[in-house]
């Protein structure tokens, strides 16, 4: 377990866009501290006391032993999402970063391209996964991202880079967007990842039992 916090001191400009909140809350998420990352508990009979969470569509899923009381768990949520936050904190690219891969990118698979972005960094998204302004070579990658593999991350800085000389989607952007070795792959990813996100948005928390 992490060590109590403040969370809107600590993580403020970290938190991930917040869910909205139900105005029907029942008991047991009023005691929760408001402002909390959309979340979805699970309660697993294989589990006897360990405790883990991590990011899966979007929602932070925290799984613990079916048999703890309610008490321990409303303790335990705002704890193991500071964890999660805090991890993707530490995973998360500077701008300086970002741009790095950008340049990495134009080099190996769009070498023809006479223009660089004049920025790239992140932003809160809940609709996109990047954004790319022509007039004045900025791009913007959404924060959901962060934490999200490699692959995942490049693909849609690629993707955005294109558009600094391809405005649409029309062929010629999906000539060059399939020289991405794993546009598949990446696909597929922010596909399950977009299915998470819907079936979670039903609320704030959500109780499983496996």
């Amino acid at each position: 377990m992490v060590d109590n916090f403040e969370q809107e001191i600590l993580f403020g400009d970290l938190l991930p866009p917040i869910a909205q909140i139900s105005k029907r809350r029942t008991k047991r998420t009023s005691l929760l501290p408001d402002g909390l990352p959309e979340f979805k508990v699970v309660r697993s009979r294989r589990r006897r006391s360990s405790i883990s969470a991590y990011r899966q569509g979007g929602v932070i899923q925290i799984s613990i032993p079916s048999g703890m009381s309610k008490q321990d768990e409303i303790a335990a949520i705002p704890e193991m999402i500071a964890m999660v936050l805090r991890r993707e904190a530490r995973e998360r690219k500077t701008d300086d970063q970002l741009m790095q891969i950008a340049l990495e990118l134009l080099s190996k698979l769009l070498p023809e391209f006479d223009i660089k972005p004049a920025s790239i960094n992140w932003r809160n998204m809940s609709e996109r996964w990047g954004s790319c302004t022509t007039v004045d070579r900025t791009i913007r990658i959404s924060d959901r991202l962060i934490g999200a593999p490699t692959y995942v991350l490049h693909y849609i800085i690629f993707h955005e880079l294109i558009h600094l000389k391809v405005p649409g989607h029309d062929q010629d952007f999906k000539n060059y967007l399939h020289r991405f070795g794993d546009l598949n792959r990446a696909e597929a990813f922010l596909e399950g990842f977009e299915i998470g996100c819907q079936v979670g948005n039903s609320g704030v928390m959500s109780a499983v039992n496996i």
